[in-house]
């Protein structure tokens, strides 16, 4: 717009200097106008053969380790750029120890570099930061503006590609919580015992009393014309199914405390990793539909060795805001979970719904284990259900180290 002024000026200039027949201003105005066109010329092809990157040393960390982010820009033409300006959108989350971004709205920030590049020139410039919280973060989109060396006019150029940091939980040993992870995991081991697997048949044989109507294998009956029952094989695996309510407040749907839940999903990766090392198969569940997921976050039971960094990967991209409660959800699961699965509940809102959904699966032969986040005593009684709680103070202290309360 400032360049069309000068046009317009320096041409209404040329004018009236021709009418008026004066030479010297006829001469200026030429030079003016000479001016705008090599501007608009260098305005036009200033952006061509612009190359840029953004990298990330990492893209996958852990909370409080360090990363360096990148950026590369190249002019592949004879045409200098006596100045670009590039502005890169960055997760407020991060903290640059080089460099300074300026905050905008939803916690997003912009990241200026502003310098001059030389034909067929390459710049780097490199900027170390800490990744301090948990969670999925966005770097990008870029913004790249140049023009001519009068600043007369100057063109934009918009990189739409995206970048994903994901940040995991810190992972910290299991009794640091005050979880005992010999009496909650040497339970389970108690209970390990030779049981038929209803996925695994075996063959047939004739009906018993006392054999379930479940296992009536009704082909078999109709063919033979005796009732004929299922054969399953034996299996001493046990499975662990890691239930993690993301709600913290009593009204649902209406968010959580950022500091509760962040002690929940790391009690999630430290009973996690403990049962991977342990020799379990572990599952995830969060009653929660996030940017990757499809539907609610489900990591299926495995003892993959990649199985840990799977469930860090969902962990970290937990938000805030639950999509079901976390005893509906358990409902829906259970009936999808491997045969002889041992659930643990990690929740901070253990209400009488939850209580009762999970005194239910007991009542079924389910093993079931309770962790409570925060100190307030339950309202409802737990009957023979073990419950292991993480107290206000563990809880005050570990967030001290990830830096989630004042020191």
């Amino acid at each position: 717009m400032r360049g069309e002024l000068w046009i317009f000026i320096a041409v209404t200039v040329l004018i009236i200097s021709l009418i008026l027949n004066q030479v010297a201003l006829v001469l200026i105005s030429l030079l003016f106008i000479l001016t705008a066109v090599i501007s608009r010329l260098w305005n036009r092809y200033c952006l061509n053969r612009v190359e840029y990157q953004r990298r990330l040393s990492r893209n996958k960390v852990f909370s409080g380790d360090e990363i360096v982010y990148e950026i590369e820009v190249a002019n592949r033409k004879l045409l200098p750029l006596p100045w670009i300006k590039i502005e890169d959108e960055l997760p407020e989350q991060v903290t640059l120890l080089k460099g300074k971004a300026i905050p905008t709205l939803e916690e997003r920030a912009i990241l200026t570099n502003m310098f001059p590049i030389n034909w067929y020139h390459r710049v780097k410039r490199r900027f170390p930061m800490r990744c301090e919280r948990r969670g999925c973060f966005l770097f990008g989109p870029t913004h790249i503006r140049s023009g001519d060396l009068f600043g007369f006019f100057n063109k934009e150029l918009s990189i739409d590609k995206i970048d994903y940091l994901f940040v995991y939980p810190r992972l910290i040993p299991l009794d640091r919580l005050g979880i005992p992870s010999k009496q909650l995991f040497g339970d389970i081991r108690l209970k390990q015992h030779l049981f038929q697997d209803p996925v695994l048949t075996a063959g047939v044989r004739d009906y018993q009393s006392g054999d379930s109507l479940k296992r009536i294998h009704w082909k078999s009956t109709a063919r033979l014309g005796k009732i004929q029952t299922r054969i399953f094989e034996p299996t001493t695996t046990v499975d662990l199914s890691v239930f993690l309510d993301v709600r913290t407040t009593d009204v649902p749907f209406w968010g959580s405390v950022a500091q509760l839940q962040e002690v929940g999903i790391m009690a999630a990766a430290a009973i996690s990793q403990h049962a991977l090392d342990a020799g379990f198969r572990v599952g995830l569940y969060a009653n929660q539909i996030t940017r990757f997921s499809q539907g609610m976050v489900n990591v299926p039971h495995s003892r993959h060795p990649e199985q840990l960094t799977r469930i860090l990967e969902s962990l970290a991209q937990l938000h805030q805001v639950e999509s079901i409660s976390i005893s509906k959800f358990i409902r829906q699961e259970v009936r999808n979970l491997p045969w002889g699965s041992t659930l643990v509940v990690i929740t901070a809102q253990a209400n009488e719904e939850t209580i009762a959904t999970l005194l239910d699966l007991k009542r079924v032969g389910r093993s079931i284990a309770l962790i409570k986040i925060g100190g307030k005593d339950l309202k409802t009684d737990t009957g023979t259900l073990p419950v292991y709680q993480i107290k206000d103070d563990i809880a005050w202290d570990v967030l001290k180290e990830i830096n989630m309360v004042e020191k």
